[in-house]
């Protein structure tokens, strides 16, 4: 349409310029044409953490912040979590549509069948620490995969790249659950091609000396909705860490450890854990008001309440709260859980929570879900990395085959020193 343009005027210098509006965006190399004087660099725009800069154009996953909705390809989440499995997701994530039986059957072949790890990467875990953090050891061995698949490196290849994107989602379970049972120094136990790809890594985590392993249903069901509402979220910190790497053109090994070491972060793939702790400081629900009174002051933080995102109920924290109930009843309450009732209650109702819009987001009810399933805290980020791999993927293979990629290479606002001269050693004052 012809008003499809934003109309910019330079008080500066008082010209005016037309720029072009598409998909409710203006291309910031536009704003360069608008100069101070001659010999100006031209305008950018300064947008710190990129709170209101689109990055890239996507297809994948649409999240409306406001009205609380979260659809993967267009399938609302809800309705994923209720139908689907994690594989069937994965699946319409990295190719745009849900798979046909025949090809649902073989990319759950696949997956399976590549879940074995080389025996050296089995030795290189061993040579960490005892008490090395899983995270760390997940960051470090993905990482160590491109060089034992040297072929990754052809990434323009879409056969080999396909293979690729296999391993990764097939071995991250492996891989985490090696780290798990090196920490607590637990022989490793191999994958079973038996299980489905859920209740495989409950058998890798938790198997002892039983013949076969069965994980319980509800367990293993639960496990695999978490994996489906941690799949994808746009482009939040260590997606775009993946996009970001892999714009140099890495191999998907090294970019998918980048998002890792991004996700490692409290303030990403940390923060159930966060919430857990808060939990255990209130310690009972006669203490929660006295709690309240401290973050109304600003002395602390309500872990597990708002999103940078969404703006009215996360609808991940929705399903999780119904999946929290059906665990507890296999496996007995988590003690913790009165006193998030308790507070969910009251961010709902007052008026200090509701003016500000903190509602529970999805790692409010997670955290509790993997405490109580006997999972420590420092695998929470790890179940994280499992479920978003697919995500990650999905989101390197688009940016990849994208007719405008390039090199991610950002701008600066400059407010250091203006020119100046060395002066020796000896004649500083």
């Amino acid at each position: 349409m012809a008003n499809e343009t934003l109309t910019i005027t330079d008080n500066r210098t008082g010209k005016t310029y037309e720029i072009p509006v598409t998909h409710g965006t203006i291309r910031a190399m536009d704003l360069r044409q608008i100069k101070g004087s001659e010999g100006d660099f031209g305008l950018m725009s300064y947008d710190p953490a990129l709170e209101n800069t689109a990055s890239c154009k996507s297809k994948i996953t649409y999240i409306d912040g406001d009205k609380g909705i979260l659809l993967y390809r267009g399938y609302p989440i809800e309705q994923l979590a209720e139908k689907s499995d994690y594989l069937e997701v994965a699946y319409l994530l990295l190719y745009g549509e849900l798979p046909t039986e025949s090809q649902y059957k073989k990319w759950v072949h696949d997956i399976t069948y590549h879940t074995i790890i080389h025996e050296k990467v089995k030795k290189f875990m061993d040579g960490y620490r005892h008490d090395a953090h899983p995270v760390g050891m997940l960051i470090s061995t993905v990482g160590a995969l491109s060089t034992f698949y040297p072929e990754a490196k052809e990434i323009f290849n879409s056969e080999i790249r396909e293979i690729q994107i296999n391993r990764l989602i097939s071995k991250m379970p492996t891989l985490a659950a090696f780290s798990y049972r090196h920490t607590v120094g637990l022989p490793y136990v191999y994958p079973d091609n038996d299980l489905s790809y859920a209740g495989n890594f409950l058998n890798m985590m938790f198997k002892m000396t039983e013949l076969k392993y069965k994980p319980n249903p509800v367990i293993e069901r639960a496990i695999d909705i978490l994996f489906i509402l941690h799949a994808d979220h746009e482009q939040n910190c260590s997606t775009s860490a993946m996009r970001s790497v892999g714009s140099s053109l890495p191999d998907p090994y090294s970019a998918t450890a980048a998002a890792i070491a991004a996700l490692y972060g409290p303030l990403h793939g940390g923060a159930n854990e966060e919430v857990l702790h808060m939990l255990k400081e209130i310690g009972s629900k006669d203490k929660i008001p006295e709690y309240i009174k401290k973050v109304k002051a600003g002395e602390f933080r309500l872990m597990g309440f708002g999103h940078r995102v969404y703006k009215s109920y996360d609808p991940r924290a929705k399903i999780i709260k119904q999946i929290a109930h059906e665990v507890f009843e296999v496996i007995g309450k988590n003690p913790l859980l009165d006193i998030a009732l308790e507070l969910e209650r009251i961010a709902l109702e007052d008026e200090y929570f509701v003016k500000r819009r903190l509602y529970p987001n999805v790692d409010f009810y997670s955290g509790l879900i993997y405490q109580s399933m006997g999972l420590p805290t420092s695998m929470f980020t790890v179940l994280f990395a499992i479920a978003r791999t697919s995500g990650w993927l999905s989101q390197w293979k688009e940016m990849l085959l994208d007719e405008e990629r390039k090199i991610v290479r950002p701008r600066q606002v400059y407010l250091g020193s203006d020119r100046r001269d060395y002066v020796p050693l000896e004649e500083r004052g």
